[in-house]
């Protein structure tokens, strides 16, 4: 598996614990499953962590050069073995593993990158990356299985000329415990969920939290994460928002990010783009609602509007939504129990027996367009 992020990469986040989920998954049924991905402080550059070895090479940019020596010298870590299979995860930039094997490839996308482009590398960089993504990647791996997340993101696969007929979907799963009775904070409160990053808009759940805050007396917003926009992020809320309103927690471990969904009465998502959102069906085992924006693509499947969430289509419908989750307690407790039942219908097994198929038929040269 090729991937620019493992889960403890400060940067990391739902495309990196969806991987690992499946890895996971994938060793608990027998696979050896090495994943090559970047180095950062801290993390050794060999690891065999619950069964899975990593190999650690290379910055944000360069880890896929790495990537690339790594399967052309199969300098793998632990004496795997050969290789049977190529996992090649598009995060907007593919590995190009085509060009170094004629392996069976896979390609895993969470969904397109082209409005995050421009606003993550504005200017020639970001026109060359959309470039690669919709035009090279497309060609290059023109005969490799697909995998996507929702149906939407296999929409816009579709979209750039990639056939339907060897795209398949495997949802994010969620775990399978609930907490059916949360522990809700007395003061209303949100939450954001995930990387400090541009595309994420936190703007807008700051914005929110600034407008409602004389209608709901008390309200904050808490943010966890972190990322390379946090300081601009900080600096906005100073300005924008009261001086208490508004929490940054930093990265946290899991109870603590647990414990700040099961307080919040709901989650905003202001995302200009999501693959699916782990981060909603995260929130929904504790019956958060999540109100998002429909046009981020996989938040039209992870989120059953009107039933655990709320849609919208632009900031103020944003504002709206999360004044009626706030101040109306009947629709509140409605979505709460909606946001426990639609969790309750994935599962990191039945997620990983579908990612498993995939890759069964890929080894036997088929190719699948199911959707779990």
């Amino acid at each position: 598996m090729l991937s620019w992020r493992d889960t403890g990469n400060p940067e990391g986040g739902g495309a990196e614990h969806y991987l690992e989920r499946i890895a996971l998954g994938l060793v608990a049924r027998g696979a050896r499953v090495t994943i090559v991905t970047a180095a950062y402080d801290g993390a050794p550059t060999r690891e065999r962590r619950e069964g899975i070895d990593y190999l650690r090479r290379g910055g944000k940019l360069s880890v896929y050069l790495m990537g690339m020596l790594a399967l052309l010298t199969r300098r793998l870590p632990g004496g795997i073995g050969p290789v049977d299979l190529v996992v090649d995860v598009q995060n907007g930039m593919p590995f190009l593993s085509r060009l170094v094997t004629r392996l069976p490839v896979t390609v895993l996308v969470h969904h397109s990158h082209r409005e995050q482009w421009p606003v993550v590398y504005p200017g020639l960089m970001g026109r060359v990356g959309w470039w690669i993504e919709s035009r090279l990647a497309p060609r290059l791996y023109r005969a490799c299985q697909y995998v996507t997340v929702s149906r939407a993101s296999r929409d816009e696969l579709v979209a750039l000329g990639i056939g339907a007929d060897r795209i398949a979907v495997v949802h994010n799963g969620t775990d399978s415990a609930v907490l059916e009775h949360p522990t809700r904070s007395e003061q209303p409160s949100i939450c954001v969920v995930g990387r400090l990053v541009p595309h994420k808009r936190v703007e807008l759940a700051i914005d929110a939290v600034a407008r409602l805050r004389a209608e709901v007396p008390g309200l904050r917003l808490t943010i966890v994460g972190s990322g390379w926009w946090e300081d601009e992020l900080r600096a906005y809320a100073g300005a924008h928002a009261p001086a208490d309103a508004v929490e940054f927690t930093g990265f946290v471990d899991e109870e603590t990010k647990t414990a700040v969904y099961e307080r919040s009465w709901a989650m905003a998502l202001p995302s200009l783009k999501e693959g699916w959102g782990l981060v909603v069906s995260e929130a929904a085992r504790f019956g958060t609602p999540t109100v998002a924006f429909r046009a981020a693509g996989g938040t039209q499947e992870s989120v059953a509007h009107g039933v655990s969430g709320l849609l919208v289509d632009d900031a103020e419908e944003f504002v709206d939504a999360l004044r009626t989750v706030l101040t109306d307690d009947v629709e509140r407790k409605e979505l709460s129990q909606g946001a426990l039942a639609h969790a309750g219908e994935f599962s990191w097994t039945r997620s990983t027996d579908a990612f498993a198929g995939v890759l069964a038929g890929a080894l036997r040269g088929e190719r699948t367009a199911a959707t779990n």
